[in-house]
């Protein structure tokens, strides 16, 4: 029987109290419902019963009385810790570095927890419920031996469905070959639809014309347990990098890696189209924009209010 799905949730950045300016717990629903509520309750109505958070060791006894304990009774949970000290033998955090090492250290971070393929979003998006829907079939679909290249998925979100009212943003634009599979993904920063109705933005430094109807990398991905050697075998070689050129901001990142895979041919990515509207809390603002979105959805019965019993 192959295995089934799990949900790996980034959190480490998340706040460790409800309160003013801690963007991750800002209450969006009718009831109190924070963003990472619903993704837990699409996520469960896709399939997935089991999910890794990611935290901070510091914000465990928090984020268990905020969040955990609620969605104990519902899925099952997993915790791992990524901690800005926790590298390999051999290397040292520099005392002066507050950031963290980025998505592909927290997916280390996580790896005794993660038996079976896997999804990973970040904490604070909403994705709708579509994605859900497609990663977790895609993932339940991969076979049980691994497969070379390793097979890897992508929601493609509609680039029109991801831009904020209230001020620039920076997507990873989507290149797809003819299968519809992931050649780059073009990281291109202040996105936004002018007065003239264009949607453009800045990738290497040049100004360029975006798709509004085409896809962007939203941060929701869909792995086979693959991934995890090559996270492992890339850390120790970035890291001697990191120190060298950059040790207080490097970041390891899954884009990057992903990227780094498709060039080599050890990876293709399905890029799998979702209609869904993404939503975040990029600017103060957004949050009444959402808030009010959440706000319908309870009333036309896409969810429940409250989400959990």
């Amino acid at each position: 029987m192959a295995k089934k799905p799990i949900l790996v949730i980034m959190a480490a950045g998340i706040g460790s109290r409800y309160g003013k300016g801690i963007k991750q717990l800002a209450a969006v629903g009718p009831s109190g419902e924070i963003i990472l509520d619903y993704s837990l309750y699409d996520a469960r109505e896709a399939g997935f019963e089991t999910v890794v958070f990611i935290i901070r060791k510091s914000l465990e006894k928090d984020f268990k009385e905020i969040i955990g304990r609620r969605i104990e009774k519902v899925m099952n949970v997993r915790y791992a810790y990524q901690e800005i000290s926790a590298l390999p033998e051999g290397f040292i955090c520099p005392a002066e570095r507050s950031k963290p090492w980025g998505t592909g250290h927290a997916i280390l971070a996580a790896k005794n927890e993660i038996d079976a393929p896997f999804a990973v979003i970040n904490a604070d998006d909403y994705y709708g419920k579509t994605a859900f829907r497609i990663i977790y079939d895609f993932l339940a679909a991969l076979p049980e031996e691994p497969e070379k290249p390793s097979r890897f998925a992508m929601a493609g979100f509609v680039v029109k469905n991801t831009l904020s009212d209230n001020g620039e943003v920076t997507r990873g634009v989507c290149l797809q070959d003819a299968q519809g599979r992931l050649t780059e993904v073009h990281e291109t920063k202040g996105i936004a639809r002018r007065e003239d109705g264009r949607v453009t933005g800045s990738f290497d430094g040049e100004s360029v014309e975006i798709d509004p109807e085409g896809l962007v990398s939203m941060n929701f991905w869909g792995f086979s347990e693959d991934i995890l050697t090559e996270l492992e075998s890339g850390f120790r070689p970035f890291l001697a990098d990191a120190m060298a050129h950059d040790p207080l901001k490097a970041e390891y990142l899954l884009p990057t890696i992903v990227d780094g895979m498709l060039k080599a041919g050890r990876a293709t990515v399905d890029v799998l189209p979702t209609p869904d509207t993404w939503f975040g809390i990029t600017y103060a603002p957004d949050r009444e924009f959402v808030a009010g979105e959440f706000a319908k959805m309870a009333e036309n019965g896409t969810y429940p209010s409250p989400l959990f019993p």
